[in-house]
């Protein structure tokens, strides 16, 4: 039975066995005031109804869903407030992470993503380069010696080395990125109004195999996950979406479901039925993957400041979101309110630049980079505990960061010209 099947008579039942319970326990004040603004009539007496109740419910859950333990290196279901009340996290908070590989543009790093395995990282630079960087050759020479690493020959230096390709087809900053969902093929967005699609499989690759040419800046572009189509934000308000293979371009039929400022941030949900966006107006917009259509929007989202980025949660029940007030905000769509709120970043400053909030992994955490102390805040994702800080190293703003699907890796982007690559290796014992 899902939330939507349970009415009024359900919801007082539940409030008259919390009071029962509440007495049966105890603790009669707690009972007294639950009493008293819930109206409930007749008295309460005292029992243990709920407890009995609660544990038969948690075995057929459990049966229903199939226990499996999670372990560091499976992400798990994801954050599911519907369900869960108490759960013990065991992903490493932020502040267990180090840093592993330091790649360097000729220019401000301003964007990173991972591809769906976490095998691969793309970093893009105002200098107009991408690079791709294999996370398992970081990840071996981290944990190689200097010595060793000093006696390879310059062939195995290059077989070894990170970087796998360079790429260079743009003429202006490279603003956002995309891996395709299978395929061996990687989306780019530019200050030079395109988007290109390089086929990145051949050692040689340096130019794009095909290109869109655009009406304004690119700003933000995502896959849908089938990979057959793409969502591609400007600096005009018109959300754009392609056909990958014949790239025609749709728009929503009604010119109201637009926003009223440039697009800051898109992204599909997992199952590719909804897709989110946000803006400088201020708003985030729910939209139907199917209809093209919006279907919901929080205004005056982040108090009418700009809306930076928005991620969908894993079963798409939510959306996290951060503004330029440095808050970041989780929002539950079934209600359309913002249920959890993460403070505590900004205090030493506004924040003058776009940057992102993110889930790690396992969605136990929420990650967010204070701008003006070059920290990385970190939150419990279910209560908003606020974590211990890890200190990103950078000597420039951080501008984006992004996290592996499957593993505890993210990767930070600064204007400092450098990536960082972030690794919180497993326990062996």
């Amino acid at each position: 039975m899902n939330r939507s099947q349970f009415g009024v008579k359900e919801r007082d039942q539940l409030y008259r066995l919390m009071i029962s319970q509440l007495f049966y326990d105890g603790h009669q004040n707690l009972a007294v005031t639950l009493a008293n603004l819930t109206k409930a009539h007749p008295a309460c007496p005292p029992s243990d109804r709920l407890l009995r109740v609660v544990g038969l419910g948690l075995k057929v859950e459990e049966a229903e869903q199939g226990f499996q333990p999670r372990s560091e290196a499976t992400p798990g279901p994801g954050i599911d407030l519907e369900f869960e009340t108490d759960i013990q996290t065991i992903s490493p908070e932020a502040a267990q992470y180090e840093t592993c590989y330091v790649t360097a543009h000729k220019g401000p790093c301003r964007c990173a993503t991972f591809n769906n395995n976490g095998q691969l990282i793309a970093t893009g630079s105002e200098d107009a380069s991408i690079k791709i960087l294999d996370v398992e050759r970081m990840l071996a020479k981290c944990a190689t010696s200097a010595d060793i690493l000093a006696q390879e020959t310059p062939q195995q230096q290059m077989e070894n080395h990170p970087v796998i390709r360079t790429l260079y087809d743009h003429n202006g900053e490279v603003t956002c990125l995309d891996f395709h969902p299978f395929n061996q093929i990687l989306v780019s967005g530019s200050r030079d109004y395109s988007v290109k699609f390089f086929e990145f499989s051949k050692p040689s690759v340096k130019k794009a195999c095909k290109n869109i040419q655009e009406a304004a800046e690119v700003r933000c572009l995502s896959f849908h996950p089938s990979g057959d189509f793409l969502l591609v934000g400007t600096q005009h308000p018109t959300l754009r979406l392609y056909d990958v293979k014949t790239f025609q371009c749709f728009v929503s039929s009604n010119p109201n479901d637009q926003h009223e400022g440039p697009i800051t941030a898109v992204k599909y949900s997992q199952n590719g039925n909804l897709y989110v966006t946000s803006s400088k107006d201020g708003n985030i917009k729910i939209w139907d993957g199917v209809s093209n259509k919006c279907v919901n929007a929080f205004v005056r989202a982040h108090e009418g400041n700009e809306v930076c980025s928005v991620v969908f949660s894993r079963n798409s029940k939510y959306v996290l979101s951060c503004g330029k007030d440095s808050l970041v905000k989780l929002w539950e769509l079934s209600t359309s309110r913002c249920l959890i709120a993460y403070t505590g970043a900004g205090a030493t400053g506004k924040q003058e630049h776009r940057t992102q909030a993110i889930f790690n992994h396992t969605e136990d955490y929420v990650f967010f980079p204070d701008e003006k102390t070059t920290s990385l805040c970190c939150w419990d994702s279910r209560n908003a505990d606020r974590q211990r800080l890890l200190s990103l190293g950078h000597n420039g703003v951080v501008r984006c960061i992004a996290h592996s699907p499957i593993a505890p890796a993210f990767v930070s982007c600064s204007d400092d010209y450098r990536a960082r690559f972030w690794y919180r290796k497993m326990d062996t014992e």
